[in-house]
């Protein structure tokens, strides 16, 4: 995995039963507009609301939407029964040693669990 971002957010809350993505999404906004190179990692229950079978929660259409790299953990999505290939098609599903990548290369971690 050979992408670098100035900051890489962990996200691990459901969109479905919460309201930390709405919360997340102005300081993303904010960070994108001073130019910020920003990558998203789903893991936990983050994961849930990607699945282009169901409807896609407003705000995470809205994330979705941002100039930001979205990943998923395979491992999460599997746990939860989501199956690879019917994820949205802006979401990057990456394995643990694909995450260890992300991480050793990105200067920031936030993690927003």
């Amino acid at each position: 995995m050979s992408e670098t971002r100035k900051v890489l957010y962990l996200f691990g809350y459901s969109e479905m039963t919460g309201t930390q993505l709405e919360r997340l999404l102005p300081i993303l906004k904010a960070q994108i507009n001073k130019g910020s190179q920003l990558g998203l990692v789903l893991i936990h229950d983050g994961v849930i609301g990607i699945n282009k079978k169901g409807k896609v929660p407003e705000k995470m259409e809205e994330l979705l939407n941002m100039n930001i790299v979205v990943y998923a953990m395979i491992p999460d999505l599997q746990a939860r029964g989501i199956d690879l290939e019917q994820i949205h098609d802006k979401v990057k599903a990456i394995e643990y040693d694909d995450l260890i990548d992300l991480l050793d290369v990105t200067p920031k971690i936030i993690s927003w669990m």
